[in-house]
This record gives C-alpha cells, sequence and structure tokens, in this order.
C-alpha cells in the first residue's frame, strides 16, 4: 500500500511539474501557453494621455489612426508593419512625403474614415488582425472605447504643441511607439537628426537683425488664405526671425487675422504656405489692390514654401521650409546651401525617399509668387 501510495505522490509531481514549464539548456523555466507569466509576452507602457496600456512583445501587425499617426510609423522604418489604412490617406495621397515614398501602402485594407475627430472602423480593424493601434488626436474615452469594442491594446500618440521642431512630447512619442515596434535606435536616431538640423538653424542665425515676417495660407483642418497664420511658425521661430504675428498675444497658435490688420503691420516679406495657394490666387483676382498694397508684394518678396500642416504637422517639410527661408532672408548665411538638395537629404533619411520634386509639382515648390500670374496644380482640401 505505501509503495502504491509513494508512486501516486511521483506521478502527482510529475504532473504538476509538466504544467508549471520546462527548464532549458540554461537551467530557467520556460512557461507553457497555457501558464504564461504576462511580464515574458507583453510590455506595460504609458502612452501619451498617461493611460496604462500592456502591449504584446514583438509587435509586427499594426494600424494608425487620426493625423499623424502613421507619419510616426514610416519615420521609425516600420512600414511593413501596417496592415491597413484610413480612407483619408487613398483619397488624399498628396503633400505628405510618408505616403509619396511609400505608395505600397495605399493598397491596404481600409480601417476606417481618417480625419480629424473621426473614429476608425472597429471591424474593419478587427478585420486585419492588428497587435496594437497607434492613435492620435482623441479623448481617453475614445481610446478607451475603442480598445474595448476591438479587444486590441490602444497606444495614443502626440505631436505637443512643435512650436519649434523639438517637442518633446513628440520625441516622447517616438521613443514609445519604437518601444513597442523593437525600433529604440531608430527613434533615437530621428531624434538626434531633428536636434542637429535645429541646433545648426538656430545658431546660424543667431543675432542677426530680423526683418519683419508674415506666412500666409496655412492649413489648419483644411486649407485657408492669407490671413490664416500661426504666432508661432515654426520655421520663423528657429531662424529667430520677427514674425509679425507674434506680437497678437491675445492668441497662440493658429489664427486667422483681419486684412486689415495686415495692411497695417506690412510686413517686409510675405511667406505663403502653398497650400492655401490656390485659395489665395483666387481672392487676389477678386481683390487685387489689397494685395498690391502690401509692401512685401510691391517689392516683390512674396515667396512659396511647401505646406506641412497637412494631417499633422510634416517635420521634414516644416524644417526644408527653415532652410528655404534662411536662404531668401540671410543669403550669405546660406550661401553654402542649395534649399532643394537639403530637402531631399531631410526626407530620405525621415522616409526613405527624395520626395521634393514630387511636393514641388504639387504646390509649386520654394521660389517667388507672382500673385498676378500665379497657378497651382493642387491645394490642400477645404473640408477633409
Amino acid at each position: 500500500m505505501r509503495k502504491v501510495l509513494a508512486l501516486l505522490v511521483i506521478l502527482l509531481v510529475v504532473s504538476v511539474a509538466g504544467c508549471i514549464g520546462t527548464s532549458n539548456s540554461t537551467g530557467t523555466t520556460t512557461p507553457s501557453p497555457t501558464m504564461t507569466s504576462s511580464s515574458s509576452v507583453y510590455i506595460t507602457v504609458t502612452d501619451a494621455l498617461g493611460r496604462t496600456v500592456k502591449v504584446p512583445r514583438n509587435v509586427t501587425r499594426v494600424v494608425a489612426v487620426g493625423p499623424g499617426a502613421l507619419r510616426i510609423i514610416v519615420y521609425l522604418n516600420a512600414t511593413s508593419n501596417v496592415v491597413g489604412i484610413e480612407e483619408f490617406e487613398k483619397k488624399y495621397p498628396f503633400g505628405r512625403p510618408y505616403i509619396l515614398a511609400h505608395p505600397e501602402l495605399l493598397k491596404l485594407p481600409v480601417i476606417g474614415p481618417g480625419g480629424p475627430g473621426k473614429l476608425p472602423d472597429m471591424e474593419a480593424i478587427i478585420k486585419v488582425h492588428p497587435q496594437v493601434i497607434f492613435m492620435s488626436f482623441v479623448s481617453k474615452s475614445e481610446a478607451d472605447e475603442v480598445q474595448k469594442k476591438t479587444g486590441i491594446p490602444v497606444v495614443v500618440l502626440s505631436y505637443g504643441t512643435l512650436k519649434n521642431f523639438t517637442d518633446p512630447v513628440f520625441f516622447k512619442s517616438l521613443l514609445l511607439a519604437g518601444k513597442i515596434l523593437g525600433k529604440e535606435k531608430r527613434a533615437e536616431e530621428i531624434i538626434k537628426f531633428i536636434e542637429e538640423q535645429q541646433s545648426y538653424l538656430e545658431n546660424l542665425t543667431k543675432g542677426l537683425k530680423s526683418p519683419s515676417v508674415y506666412v500666409g495660407g496655412i492649413g489648419f483642418k483644411g486649407a485657408h488664405g492669407i490671413t490664416s497664420t500661426f504666432t508661432d511658425y515654426a520655421p520663423f521661430t528657429v531662424l529667430n526671425l520677427d514674425n509679425v504675428a507674434s506680437n497678437l498675444s491675445s492668441k497662440n497658435g493658429w489664427v486667422q487675422v483681419d486684412k486689415e490688420w495686415l495692411l497695417k503691420v506690412n510686413p517686409d516679406y510675405i511667406f505663403i504656405d502653398e497650400g492655401g495657394l490656390k485659395i489665395i490666387l483666387d481672392d487676389y483676382k477678386s481683390n487685387p489692390d489689397f494685395y498690391n498694397s502690401l509692401k512685401a508684394v510691391k517689392e516683390g518678396h512674396v515667396y512659396g514654401v511647401l505646406p506641412y500642416n497637412f494631417y499633422n504637422t510634416n517635420i521634414g517639410i516644416a524644417i526644408a521650409d527653415a532652410y528655404y527661408i534662411g536662404k531668401v532672408i540671410y543669403p550669405e548665411r546660406f550661401k553654402n546651401i542649395d534649399p532643394v538638395e537639403k530637402a531631399n537629404e531631410i526626407f530620405t533619411f525621415l522616409v526613405g525617399k527624395p520626395v521634393y520634386n514630387e511636393l514641388a509639382k504639387e504646390f509649386g515648390g520654394f521660389g517667388k509668387i507672382n500673385l498676378a500670374s500665379g497657378n497651382v496644380t493642387y491645394g490642400l482640401p477645404t473640408n477633409p
């Protein structure tokens, strides 16, 4: 009887050990699939909204929802991980270097409408089986709702305010997405690259007396005309330029100004965001006297820059614009810099291809603008 009991005890111990796991050559215990420790298969992260999210290790399938979310994934060289895109990306495939450089993304299944303030199609997301959903421009309740309805971890990313190129909130989002995708080194390289570009531009123009400058036609949830501007336009800030809109102390960020105000401040140089150039050219035909009364127009100091505020901030375009603006304002300081070559260098690093020529064909590219004879192929959508 004792032998039988002893045998039963041995069998029980062996059985329990088999449920717990098996030992590998290093002597550690590998959990079985049914009893896996969460720490070995998942990592816990804190997203841009302060939400604690448990995501799988070794993520290979993701989707990106909301303005700018997909751009971050492309910057991280993780396009092969994307399994679905928003209809917005297919409907407006121009003006964004990450799409121009990776047209293969447009062949992916649609996961929702896209556009500001629009949630994805939950069923469509479930069908493409992502392991993580990256989102931007959503509230905590919206992110929680998507996570609950899909059963898939939602990680919220953010660009911050981007008053210059080195916003710490944006950098944290790069590092967060990099950690989840196994691209930490690439995230660090991107941050270093952006910091170096900003530092170079700041040092090159430090201490110089700036003429007064203004940028019009800034896109914000769609295209706008000459009165659409930024009080803290990043290229102006980095170049230490005298942005006349920065004196609007009651405002911050994007603002619509009055034409009368623009006539009053009468800037030395006007730069036009070419996403709004079509609207401005049409407006000129209706009201040439207003434009021709501006000092910058009369003296031929009106220049076009590429639109960078299209489905959130295109950081690469913003930096490229700064080099061109610097060349216009301080030609001697920038005499060794070719803005087009520099733009392609920036795009190649960030998205993998030199896409300046494609952008120039769409919007006009860097150069002087003659409002009386100007034309443009594309404008930003007025109601995306």
